[in-house]
């Protein structure tokens, strides 16, 4: 009984975990075209190269931590308490996707500060 309950948090989590990393990353790195584009100086090849760059290293970063943080010990435990897991689990990866998707903002506005300081100095 235990096995059915761990496969069937494996089986809501996982699909979960990935459906928010490809959404986070879709929408991030569709809209961020326009600061790479800025940062490179409409240089459109290696703009939306760096770009491409960037949305991997997402993907890898994210499926990565969603995937180490897959254990569930459900033994003995109510399907109440499968819930619960799964909402906290749930929850902590998409506390965790905001941040990264706060952080990767960051980047992207760094970079076209120091874009837009450098062009100031020439």
């Amino acid at each position: 009984m235990e096995t059915i309950k761990i496969l069937i948090g494996y089986a809501v989590y996982l699909p979960i975990a990935l459906f928010l990393t490809y959404y986070v990353s879709k929408t991030l790195f569709k809209n961020s075209k326009v600061y790479m584009l800025d940062i490179f100086k409409g240089r459109e090849e290696i703009a939306f190269a760096t770009n491409k760059l960037f949305e991997t290293g997402f993907y890898l970063l994210n499926i990565g931590f969603a995937l180490m943080i897959l254990q569930m010990n459900l033994y003995n435990d109510s399907y109440q308490l499968l819930i619960e897991k799964l909402s906290y689990k749930i929850g902590a990866f998409s506390i965790y996707l905001g941040l990264m998707l706060f952080i990767n903002l960051y980047f992207f506005f760094r970079g076209k500060r120091k874009a837009s300081q450098a062009a100031a100095v020439q």
